[in-house]
C-alpha cells in the first residue's frame, strides 16, 4: 500500500491523469460568483481550451446536470448539482450543526458576521456562515468561499494548533512572498512568530482597515488531542471600534464560544 508521499507523488505523474477529466473540472471552474454566466467563448478562453473541446465539455456537462443553458441566451451557468460534491467533503454534520447557534449568538452590535471554516490544504473552507449587513459592504463570503489559509486570521487560527508536520506542508505550498497588510506576514519566519503569539493568546486579528474596511478575529475550535479541527471568526467594520476595542469588546465571547464548541464537538464524535 502506497503513503501518502507516494500517493501524491502518482498523482502527480501525468501517466496517471485522465485529461478529458482534468478539462472538465476547468470548464467548471472558469464560471464565478461575479461571472456567473458565461457564452462559450468566455469558458473556452478562461478554462484555455479551443472552442469544439469546451462545446463538447459544455454539452457533456449540461446532459449530466453540472451546467445549465440560460433560457433564452447563449449563456451556461453552473446549476446547484455541484454543491452536492462540496457538501459532501464538509459535511461534518454534527459540527456545522452544533455551531449554527454559537454563530447566530456571535452577530450582534459590533459583530456583523461569524463564520465556521476548516483547513483544505492551504486554503479554509467556509462551512457555516451567518451575517447581517456585511454583504452591502462588498465582502463576498458565503458557505463553500475559499481564502488563504497563511493570509487570514481564520486561517492562523487553524494553522496556530496544527502539528509540525502539516504546517510545514501548507508553508511550502502557499505564496508567502506577496505583501499582505491585513494579516501582517509576508514570510514562513514571520507567520511562525504569529502563529506562536496565537498559541499563547488564543485568538488571531486580521485589520483589513485599509483594504476593505473590516476587522476579522478567529479562535481555534480543537479536538481532543489539542489539534484544530476547525476555527470560528467574526467581523466587524472597522469605523464602529479601533482595533483594541475591537479586541477587547470580542475577544472574551469569542474564545469562550469556541472552547464551547470544541466541547461538544468532541462529545459528540
Amino acid at each position: 500500500m502506497a503513503n501518502d508521499d507516494g500517493t501524491m507523488a502518482e498523482a502527480r505523474n501525468p501517466k496517471s491523469l485522465v485529461n478529458s477529466l482534468a478539462k472538465g473540472f476547468r470548464v467548471l471552474e472558469a464560471f464565478t460568483a461575479s461571472e456567473p454566466e458565461l457564452v462559450l467563448s468566455d469558458v473556452a478562453r478562461r478554462a484555455e481550451l479551443d472552442a469544439g473541446t469546451a462545446f463538447r465539455m459544455l454539452n457533456t456537462l449540461v446532459a449530466l446536470g453540472y451546467v445549465a443553458k440560460v433560457p433564452g441566451t447563449r449563456r451556461f451557468c453552473l446549476t446547484l448539482k455541484p454543491l452536492e460534491l462540496g457538501f459532501n467533503a464538509i459535511a461534518r454534520t454534527e459540527l456545522r450543526d452544533l455551531a449554527r447557534p454559537v454563530l447566530r449568538s456571535l452577530v450582534g452590535e459590533v459583530n456583523e458576521a461569524a463564520s465556521l471554516g476548516v483547513l483544505d490544504g492551504t486554503y479554509v473552507v467556509y462551512v457555516e456562515r451567518v451575517q447581517a449587513g456585511l454583504a452591502r459592504m462588498g465582502v463576498d463570503i458565503r458557505v463553500g468561499s475559499r481564502i488563504p489559509a497563511c493570509h487570514s486570521a481564520i486561517g492562523h487560527a487553524l494553522l496556530a494548533f496544527l502539528p509540525e508536520a502539516d504546517l510545514g506542508k501548507v508553508l511550502e505550498g502557499s505564496d508567502l512572498d506577496r505583501s499582505d497588510p491585513g494579516a501582517g506576514v509576508n514570510s514562513p519566519q514571520a507567520l511562525r512568530q504569529r502563529l506562536a503569539a496565537i498559541r499563547r493568546d488564543g485568538y488571531a486579528l486580521s485589520d483589513w482597515a485599509s483594504v476593505n474596511g473590516l476587522r476579522v478575529l478567529a479562535a481555534p475550535v480543537l479536538g481532543r488531542d489539542g489539534i484544530a479541527v476547525a476555527a470560528l471568526s467574526v467581523a466587524a467594520p472597522a469605523m464602529r471600534l479601533s482595533a483594541e476595542a475591537f479586541v477587547e469588546a470580542v475577544r472574551m465571547p469569542l474564545v469562550a464560544r469556541a472552547k464551547e464548541l470544541s466541547l461538544a464537538f468532541s462529545a459528540a464524535s
